[in-house]
């Protein structure tokens, strides 16, 4: 399970606005290692928040421990990154073979690439919204102790 702290900032029935307490990379060397903590404070200047299931019913302003499967952030990022661009090389390809003329063909293979790249993406979403396991998103694990 990937881990991290945050405090709840919003609460419904179901669902729980948190905000992330830790912008600083993984975490694993404090920021002094590999350098995606300062990568991160430049990109993630503001704090982030995220939608997630309350299962211990915590309340506003409680600091929480928020976890998530570590398959899912993998799955995710092959999901809206990975399968849109190989759509986009494919359908540039395919839009390449169909042209009749040389001097044709890099219209058509951009057409393509734009096809494939919109499916990618299409599809990315509508197979997202379909998913109804419940493994794949944040929840809200424990409070947090010190």
């Amino acid at each position: 399970m990937l881990e991290t702290r945050a405090v709840v900032v919003q609460t419904d029935k179901r669902y729980t606005l948190v905000e992330a307490s830790q912008g600083n990379g993984c975490g694993q060397c404090n920021g002094k290692g590999c350098g995606t903590g300062k990568l991160s404070q430049l990109f993630c200047s503001k704090p982030r928040q995220f939608k997630v299931d309350n299962q211990i019913n915590a309340k506003i302003g409680d600091e929480v421990i928020v976890s998530v499967a570590e398959g899912a952030v993998l799955r995710g990022i092959g999901l809206v990154y990975l399968l849109p661009l190989v759509l986009l090389f494919a359908g540039a390809a395919w839009g390449g073979s169909w042209a009749m003329q040389e001097d044709q063909r890099d219209g058509y293979a951009a057409i393509g690439a734009l096809s494939g790249l919109v499916v990618g993406f299409v599809f990315a979403k509508w197979f997202s919204s379909r998913q109804s396991s419940r493994q794949n998103h944040p929840f809200i694990a424990r409070l947090y102790r010190e």
